[in-house]
């Protein structure tokens, strides 16, 4: 089958499938007794009431319904209609009565035997009317009369360079013509509001897709079409508005109608695979020369842009279906085959609507005669056609990926299956491993720090006893000194021992500390108080920094008993900021600490600070001794790591 074949088909199908719409459409007339008038006079004239036969300017001249005059053939602006109908004598007087008015735009004025019967409602110079919905004019009662009646209609003067359009005019019982009017009135105007409603929600979802994922063109450009035919759908809704808001309407407007276009185009591309972004430019070019075109003239000029560049969007269009059509014949699949057939649809819809908009004569070759008088536009619906078409390969190149996915993560399932028990076992394995190297390091560390306070005992208290022991066989000790240096001793050893419980910590160990420091002071009638202002995580300390924290302490306030002369005595333990503070204050008369004997002095406590990576501070005056050691947390904790590793 060649390809004007392939056209003549599908323009067949579009003929007998708008013929079955308008004879489903007119289905009720054949079975009525409306009056359906195909023919009337016609009158250019400025008069307020149905002018006479003499009254304008010309004389009534007899057309053919539908009618259209050019702007430009009406130079006094409104054009009066009149026909005259039988209304049969035997008539219901009682049945309602109507004028039926497929559309008209501009609006105007019904008149029933030279009475004013009603009217649509007409523009000014503040506000811009285009009326798409039909109307339905009640005749008030008393106004027909059994016999001959005359209807004349006033249509309301057109804008410059406008094409005016003039229905067929059904006259007849109301229950009668409602039906048509609510049919058509479903088609041209309700249809249009769920147009625009189901876009703009499309649109807002899928563009939030594209949002999230821009590397998904096609559902970005899915979602800017659906927002640009729901803008231009607007058309059919928006009947009334300000004249200076008017030509921005237009612009946006002539703006959604080429702007789907286009985007429709870079679409096709996309989808076939076609990567030119040369062609991309003049396209969204294009789609901005019309607006543009429009502004800057104005509105007067709209009807010229309207039908130009309007026009130049079939070959678009037409461009559109080419690439589909390949795309197809490429890939050759069902999905492949879902964009060019609402194309055809689509391109064709385009085409009517031109040519309904500027030459209805020319449809009566392909169509029925009368349909064209009907001026149902048809892009729309080919339109909506297009977006279920894109939405639709959208969907099914998702769920390719959801079964791609599946499919590869039940082949993913299977090798996980064996690498999970392989993990499982391996971390089993070393979690085994961890908890005995975790505990032989807990062994290595406890022996280490009970090695260093072995060693602390053995130079400090072994050495002492040693000393002692050598002085006792000179003689050189006195009962009282011997006492003493043996009190000392037991002291030294009992607060290792406390250190060194394996069930005790740091907390445990100052307790007793203080406890058994607060009975030797009582004894020596000094009052002493002491205060803890340390969070409970940093009383963690290793044992061997609590064996060196604990000793400087027992050494200050064994200097306090024995040289201070004092009445109260505070122990203070706090952390400031990275630091530990132990502070020891005394209220005596001070101490000279260079008479004192060699490790029992100042030596031996900054030693140990040293050791511990702190700085020990003593000032002493006639007022007491103050003594303050100054701990840095982060270095006992490197203290306690390197002791851990060790």
């Amino acid at each position: 089958m060649s390809r004007r074949d392939n056209f003549s088909f599908f323009l067949n199908c579009l003929r007998w499938t708008i013929a079955a719409m308008a004879i489903g459409s007119w289905a009720g007339a054949a079975w009525s007794s409306p009056v359906e008038f195909s023919h009337m006079q016609r009158m250019a004239s400025t008069a307020s009431t149905p002018p006479g036969d003499h009254d304008g300017p010309a004389p009534w001249t007899d057309v053919t319904l539908p009618d259209a005059v050019a702007s430009g053939d009406s130079p006094v602006g409104s054009l009066w209609y009149r026909g005259d109908f039988d209304r049969a004598p035997d008539a219901d007087s009682r049945a309602q009565w109507a004028v039926c008015l497929p559309f008209l735009y501009e609006g105007g004025e019904i008149w029933i035997n030279g009475m004013f019967a009603g009217s649509v409602p007409e523009g000014s110079p503040t506000l811009q009317v285009r009326w798409e919905r039909p109307h339905l004019i009640t005749i008030p009662a008393g106004l027909l009369r059994p016999g001959r009646n005359q209807i004349a209609i006033r249509a309301a003067a057109v804008t410059d360079q406008t094409i005016q359009h003039f229905p067929r005019v059904l006259v007849g019982p109301e229950a009668e013509l409602r039906p048509r009017a609510d049919r058509r009135t479903f088609w041209v105007r309700t249809m249009p509001q769920v147009t625009v409603v189901v876009c703009l929600l499309v649109s807002g979802f899928v563009l939030f897709i594209y949002w999230r994922r821009r590397s998904e063109v096609l559902y970005g450009l899915f979602g800017l079409a659906s927002a640009l035919w729901g803008v231009r759908t607007m058309t059919f809704i928006i009947e009334r508005m300000p004249t200076e808001s008017w030509n921005l309407w237009r612009i946006a407007y002539h703006s959604a109608t080429g702007g789907f276009v286009v985007v429709l185009a870079l679409f096709a591309m996309r989808f076939a695979g076609i990567f030119r972004p040369s062609a991309e430019r003049i396209l969204v070019a294009y789609w901005l020369a019309g607006p543009l075109w429009l502004w800057w003239a104005g509105p007067g000029d709209e009807a010229m842009v309207n039908r130009l560049w309007t026009a130049g969007l079939i070959p678009i269009g037409l461009a559109i279906l080419w690439v589909s059509g390949w795309a197809m014949w490429r890939q050759r699949t069902v999905a492949a085959a879902i964009m060019p057939v609402t194309l055809v649809i689509a391109v064709l819809t385009g085409v009517h609507d031109y040519m309904l908009a500027w030459n209805p004569g020319a449809l009566a070759h392909f169509l029925p005669e009368a349909w064209g008088g009907q001026r149902i536009f048809l892009l729309h619906y080919g339109a909506n056609l297009v977006l279920l078409g894109m939405g639709g390969l959208l969907t099914n190149r998702f769920i390719q990926a959801l079964s791609s996915l599946e499919l590869a993560n039940a082949s993913l399932a299977e090798l996980n299956e064996t690498l999970e028990s392989r993990v499982a076992q391996r971390e089993r394995r070393l979690a085994e491993n961890f908890a005995r190297m975790a505990e032989l390091q807990r062994e290595h560390v406890a022996a280490q720090e009970r090695q260093l306070i072995m060693r602390e005992i053995h130079d400090g208290l072994g050495s002492r006893l040693f000393t002692s022991l050598l002085r006792v066989e000179r003689g050189d000790m006195s009962g009282t000194q011997i006492a003493d240096a043996l009190r000392d001793c037991i002291a030294d050893m009992r607060l290792s021992l406390e250190v060194l419980a394996p069930d005790d910590d740091f907390q445990a160990a100052l307790g007793n500390f203080l406890f058994r420091w607060q009975t030797q002071m009582r004894e020596a009638q000094v009052m002493p108080s002491w205060a803890i202002d340390v969070p409970e995580g940093a009383l963690n300390l290793s044992r061997q920094t609590a064996l060196q924290l604990l000793r400087i302490a027992q050494e200050a306030l064994t200097n306090v008993l024995k040289h201070a002369g004092a009445k109260n005595v505070r122990i203070d333990l706090r952390q400031r900021g990275e630091r530990l503070e132990l502070e020891v204050a005394d209220d005596g008369r001070g101490a000279d600490f260079s008479e004192q004997r060699p490790g029992r002095g100042m030596s031996n406590m900054r030693a140990r600070a040293r050791q511990l990576g702190g700085e020990l501070d003593v000032r002493s005056g006639p007022g007491g001794t103050r003594l303050s050691l100054h701990l840095p947390l982060a270095k006992r904790s490197m203290d306690g790591d390197v002791g851990h590793r060790r």
